[in-house]
């Protein structure tokens, strides 16, 4: 049986399966730290917010979806415009694949034809790895070419344990005295509207 790989924007109808994959974050880890697993319904309206002005993508193989990832705003006053903050969760059982380089190869193609230039991922992190919560994260966005730029001490609790978060950015543009203004996703999604990458 031949395998296609796409990776392809996200569409609402896709919430219920993007909470299957995400929900084992929630209940079972610190990677994330919300303590409850949103509704479809809820997920659904995330995904129309984000989309609204930035990607949210998702890798699939042979009509499922092992990954995704998407931008959002990096605090949300006018002058961070320039500054996105990532997020990506891939499947359990698709960890080691290369899915998570793959979105993030797309996502960072989509965010250059926006004209965002800083890549921030805000990440938890353990001062002793546990069940809950390792440092794998930390090791693959520094694999993608992030760089460690800060850490908050004892900023999520979770599981009866506090843990750190620490804040790490990759540059993906060059940075002038008059910047191109920051395009909405809308505004480029034509460029990217069949799949990004088929293998």
């Amino acid at each position: 049986m031949n395998t296609e790989r796409i990776i392809r924007i996200v569409r609402p109808s896709d919430a219920k399966e993007l909470v299957n994959i995400y929900a084992p974050y929630v209940e079972h880890t610190a990677i994330s730290f919300e303590y409850e697993v949103p509704t479809p319904d809820e997920f659904r309206g995330r995904i129309e917010r984000t989309l609204k002005k930035y990607p949210y993508l998702a890798a699939e193989e042979n009509g499922r979806i092992l990954g995704y990832a998407y931008a959002g705003p990096f605090v949300g006053r006018a002058a961070y415009n320039w500054s996105a903050e990532m997020s990506i969760y891939v499947s359990r059982d698709a960890k080691g694949r290369g899915v998570g380089g793959r979105l993030y190869g797309a996502m960072e193609e989509i965010l250059k034809e926006m004209n965002i230039l800083n890549l921030n991922a805000c990440i938890g992190y353990p001062e002793t790895e546990d069940e809950y919560l390792t440092r794998n994260s930390v090791e693959f966005h520094a694999h993608m070419g992030y760089q460690w730029v800060g850490r908050f001490h004892n900023s999520g609790y979770k599981f009866g344990r506090w843990y750190d978060m620490v804040w790490m950015e990759k540059i993906i543009g060059t940075h002038t005295g008059n910047p191109a203004p920051v395009k909405a996703f809308p505004e480029v999604r034509d460029m990217f509207a069949g799949n990004l990458l088929r293998e």
